[in-house]
Formats: C-alpha cells, sequence, structure tokens
C-alpha cells in the first residue's frame, strides 16, 4: 500500500528537519522544498496529498504559493496546512481566504502538528468519499471518471461544463452568482465578463435535455441545482 505523501515547504533546514522526523515517525513519506518556485515544481512532480506551507518563504512568498496552487485545476484539491508566525494574524486570515485549509503557529507541537495533518487528510477522504457521485433524478453524476448520463444515456461535455455541473451539483439548493462562479469554474480574479457563464450554461442546458430542469436561474443574481422542481 502506497504511503501518504506529503511536502514540506519552509526555508529554516531545522523546521524541515523537525517536521521530517515526525512525519516519517508517523508512517508519512516526505519531499521538501526551500522556497516557493521549488515549492510549485515539487508539488506536480511529487503529487502530493498534503502541503505544510511556511508563509515566511524567500522569492514567492507563501501566500502566493497558495494562491498559485488553488488556481490549478490539478493542484486545487490538495489540503494546505499553514505554517505562520505568533503575531501575523492578517497572514493567517489571507491564507484562509485564499484556500488554506488550517494553520499552526511558530513554534509548534510537533504531536499537534502531526494530528492536524491527520485530521486534515481523514477530512477530505470522508469529503471525498461524499462527494465522488450523485444519482438525482435521471441524471447521474460520477466525478472521478468525469462521467455524466441522463436515463442512462452518455452526455459528452467539456472539461469546464463538467466542473460547471459538478459545482451547482454538490452545492446544490445554494444559489451561486455569476462572479462566484467565475472564480471558481474559471478561476478569474477579476470579473471581466458575467455572459460567459451564461453562455456555458446556456451549451449545457442542451446538453443535458430533460435533466436541465435541475438547473434553476436566479434573475439578477446567478444559478442554482435544484434536486426538486416544479
Amino acid at each position: 500500500m502506497a504511503k501518504t505523501k506529503i511536502l514540506i515547504v519552509d526555508d529554516e533546514p531545522d523546521a524541515v528537519e523537525l517536521i521530517e522526523f515526525n512525519l516519517k515517525a508517523a508512517g508519512y513519506e516526505c519531499a521538501s522544498a526551500g522556497d516557493g518556485n521549488e515549492a510549485l515544481k515539487k508539488a506536480r512532480s511529487f503529487c502530493p496529498d498534503l502541503i505544510v506551507l511556511d508563509l515566511m518563504l524567500p522569492e514567492v512568498d507563501g501566500l502566493e504559493v497558495c494562491k498559485i496552487l488553488k488556481r490549478d485545476p490539478a493542484l486545487l484539491a490538495i489540503p494546505i496546512l499553514m505554517l505562520t508566525a505568533k503575531a501575523a494574524e492578517i497572514d493567517r486570515v489571507l491564507g484562509l481566504e485564499l484556500g488554506a485549509n488550517d494553520y499552526v503557529t511558530k513554534p509548534f507541537s510537533p504531536r499537534e502538528l502531526v494530528l492536524r495533518i491527520k485530521n486534515l487528510l481523514q477530512q477530505g477522504k470522508v469529503e471525498g468519499e461524499k462527494h465522488d457521485k450523485f444519482q438525482i433524478g435521471e441524471l447521474f453524476i460520477d466525478i472521478p471518471r468525469h462521467l455524466v448520463t441522463v436515463s442512462r444515456k452518455p452526455v459528452e461535455l467539456t472539461a469546464t461544463e463538467f466542473k460547471l455541473l459538478a459545482i451547482l451539483t454538490e452545492r446544490r439548493g445554494r444559489v451561486q452568482s455569476r462572479e462566484q462562479l467565475l472564480q471558481d469554474v474559471w478561476h478569474y480574479d477579476n470579473i471581466i465578463d458575467t455572459r460567459t457563464v451564461d453562455t456555458h450554461m446556456r451549451r449545457l442546458r442542451e446538453k443535458l435535455g430533460k435533466a436541465s430542469r435541475h438547473l434553476d436561474t436566479v434573475r439578477g443574481v446567478g444559478y442554482r441545482f435544484l434536486e426538486n422542481y416544479s
């Protein structure tokens, strides 16, 4: 059975050594990076299950690394545990807003760090099991297999259309603004043209046929997925 892989990103060798020692003792496979650029390369080559990310890094800092990771469709699902200075509350807040999952302040307890990591990994496992597949009426969505069927007939969707449908389904019942969808599906920081969302929704509805009844337009706001429709 393959070991769970963790990437440690910190420019202090002593900190890396301490974290690595405790994580290996807990049964994890580790790799490390000493700056932001190396961290991004290792995230793509090492394919970690979790990243321990120090925010005070040379060249590309931890906040920027976090932002880049969460923009990349291949990396955005990797949980991030931030390491921050005790007084840097603003950095912690920014990191969490950018998508980090948890934080530990320096100096830290190695035991607490390992426990936080175990909790994040377990949480991700439960969420993954819970949200892998959806069967709602005649609509079936299998996220890992990138498969959508309506009344057992396959529906061919583009990667963007599939992601749009998956996000709306996962957040079913909740209204998603066009601006939010642009950020979450297209990763646009600056909202250029919300008609992009409308165009893709129109194509998605055409392809889903009768199952498109689940996709509800909330005038002046955006869209939501309805499990039950009238």
